[in-house]
């Protein structure tokens, strides 16, 4: 089957190299333009996070030798690192979630945890920005994906340095809950969930739930993080 469709996407290829079709048409499919669609809306959030994040604790961002909040952002969504961020040593995924909110952490704790989930986020879509016929994204490692970032939420919500002062200020505000945190993690969940089951659908597979309290919660495998 497989080799059909590489038969079939040259065959394609040669017409386009005709001028009659477009070769970044041919070789898409629902599917593929839908997983854009969400890898775009994922990450959209995670952007939103990170300004948010920066904007309540600007210490982080100057703790991480910034001029200003603009460089430390484009220093973290900077494509040609692909998440592989210098200031934090190699660690990826939920090693560096997990170093951003530890007490003596010194580095820039913003750049290690949205640096964390945006390593995870980008191995769950193969480290890739564009999708055709070929291509896959697995439907469990979507779902681990989005139950790992729920488990970060409640971490950063949670995380306390020895005299019970948050790491990060995210969802407390003089007392009251700013939900907007809330808000949009539960997007960025939603989105990769609602994924999850569109691509399983599409593939007859199947998806391992995990049923876990996110108090006690371990992180779950993302492959393509090492």
């Amino acid at each position: 089957m497989r080799a059909m469709l590489l038969s079939l996407i040259l065959l394609l290829g040669a017409c386009a190299q005709d001028g009659r079709l477009a070769p970044g048409q041919l070789v898409k499919t629902d599917i593929d333009r839908v997983v854009e669609a969400h890898r775009r809306e994922a990450f959209a959030s995670l952007k939103l996070l990170a300004e948010k994040l920066y904007r309540r604790n600007p210490a982080e961002w100057r703790k991480g030798g910034q001029p200003s909040m603009e460089t430390a952002m484009a220093q973290l969504f900077d494509p040609q690192q692909a998440w592989r961020l210098p200031p934090l040593a190699g660690k990826r995924g939920v090693d560096a979630i997990v170093v951003g909110l530890t007490a003596d952490y010194r580095g820039d704790r913003v750049m290690a945890f949205v640096g964390g989930m945006g390593g995870m986020l980008h191995a769950a879509f193969n480290e890739k920005t564009e999708f055709f016929l070929l291509d896959d994204v697995d439907p469990q490692t979507l779902y681990n994906c989005a139950r790992n970032f729920e488990i970060a939420a409640w971490k950063l919500a949670n995380a306390r340095d020895a005299a019970g002062n948050p790491l990060l200020l995210s969802n407390e505000m003089h007392g009251q809950h700013n939900l907007s945190f809330e808000r949009e993690f539960g997007k960025l969940i939603g989105n990769l969930d609602l994924l999850s089951r569109l691509v399983a659908d599409k593939a007859n597979r199947s998806v391992v739930k995990v049923i876990q309290s996110v108090a006690t919660a371990v992180f779950l495998p993302v492959p393509g993080l090492k």
